[in-house]
């Protein structure tokens, strides 16, 4: 079974930067997604970004400009560069695999990482 294990969340303040990483447990089909939704407290979850196969990528356009996602192929991980944080950031990051249907569909979530941004 597909395993997602998500690092690098923690405290930053705001403006500054963070990096998260997921490494999936085995290598994703072809026609897969990785990416990543977070949820806030009191908040629904909502997507963030994420990459295909061939490193096309989609973003919620709250991050646009300042998130950016990428992955390396051998190693079977997907990563989140997060500039310019702002307290609204704040939330639980989950990593994802899944399939485009007009919006990511998750197969396979990791456990998250807290991420929290002061003011």
């Amino acid at each position: 079974q597909l395993q997602l294990v998500e690092s690098g969340g923690g405290l930053v303040q705001a403006g500054g930067s963070l990096r998260l990483s997921c490494a999936a447990s085995e290598r994703t089909f072809s026609s897969s997604l990785m990416g990543w939704f977070r949820q806030a407290p009191g908040k629904e979850r909502e997507f963030v970004a994420c990459i295909n196969q061939i490193d096309g990528s989609t973003y919620a356009d709250y991050v646009k400009g300042r998130f950016t996602i990428s992955r390396d192929v051998a190693k079977n991980t997907v990563y989140l560069q997060m500039n310019s944080l702002k307290p609204e950031d704040t939330a639980v990051y989950y990593c994802a695999t899944g399939l485009w249907r007009g919006t990511m569909k998750v197969d396979a979530w990791g456990q998250g990482t807290q991420v929290t941004v002061s003011s």
